[in-house]
């Protein structure tokens, strides 16, 4: 079934806004011509982790579970995995959307693990007591706790990882959506960043340009405007600053293209693609000799 837009638009609106659920839905009603339609679009456009899962929580390949690390001023809770057996590993702190730590970011943590490294996906919502499983109350906890206690505890991921017994040192960093803006900030304002890789987030501010020493791989879907709209003038401040990066562009989908809980923004196509590049990006980088690809 094909989702008019202008349904995802909405959708956007609400799980980037205040939007409240009962508006929300009045407006889905009145797009889609009636209480039925917006009943049978909606499953296309909300979060379904269980039919989502691509790993298994008991993939017998791996070492799961949770962990907590400290921050400057707390604790946090994370998910780990990494393949069973393995020694030393590169590292992959992978951040979340707005919402917290839910199955789905797990989930994209055990296809890091997968992928032979040691994963680590961090709760910022920890200082809180947790991500709420129902995602709008998730949304708005995540609007109410203090954004800089937020990023500050994830970033704290990066050094835990860097220091940790089973990890080589090297670490790189993935984040979608508000993690994917995170996720250059990593590498910005943390110490052991080795590479990072952004999906659909917020671009750097030009000023902190300059300060970004390592090599970035960030992935737009086509139909974002909001997001979109930064591009070019950040592009034009990695140029000025001579950072190592590459921007890739899928045309046609839409903000939350990788994110397979959501039917109607999913892209197949899309997501394996990006993907494979930031795979193929942190196996250069992180377990390869580093060097810049001629």
């Amino acid at each position: 079934m094909k989702v008019d837009p202008r349904v995802i638009e909405l959708y956007n609106e609400y799980i980037h806004s205040t939007l409240p659920r009962r508006e929300f839905l009045a407006r889905l009603t009145k797009l889609t011509g009636g209480v039925a339609a917006a009943a049978a679009v909606l499953p296309l456009i909300e979060p379904d982790f269980a039919h989502a899962v691509q790993v298994p929580e008991d993939d017998p390949r791996l070492d799961t579970g949770y962990v907590t690390y400290r921050s400057a001023v707390g604790e946090v809770r994370a998910y780990r995995a990494r393949p069973k057996g393995a020694g030393k590993l590169p590292a992959i702190l992978v951040i979340h959307e707005n919402r917290g730590l839910n199955p789905h970011i797990e989930d994209v943590a055990r296809r890091a693990a997968l992928a032979g490294y040691f994963a680590l996906a961090p709760d910022g919502l920890s200082v809180a007591g947790g991500a709420p499983r129902d995602q709008e109350a998730a949304r708005d906890l995540f609007a109410k706790t203090d954004p800089a206690r937020i990023a500050g505890d994830i970033i704290a991921g990066v050094p835990y990882l860097a220091k940790h017994s089973e990890c080589t040192g090297r670490v790189g960093v993935v984040g979608f959506c508000y993690g994917g803006g995170l996720a250059l900030r990593c590498a910005v304002e943390a110490e052991g960043v080795t590479a990072a890789v952004g999906f659909y987030g917020r671009v750097l501010p030009s000023s902190d340009v300059p300060r970004l020493k390592v090599p970035v791989m960030l992935h737009y879907a086509g139909n974002d405007t909001r997001i979109n709209e930064g591009i070019p003038e950040f592009r034009k401040a990695l140029d000025a600053a001579g950072v190592a990066y590459s921007i890739n562009m899928y045309p046609g989908t839409e903000h939350g293209f990788h994110n397979d809980t959501s039917a109607a923004r999913y892209d197949p196509a899309a997501a394996r693609l990006a993907w494979q590049r930031t795979i193929d990006f942190f196996d250069h980088y992180l377990k390869g000799d580093g060097a810049m690809p001629s």
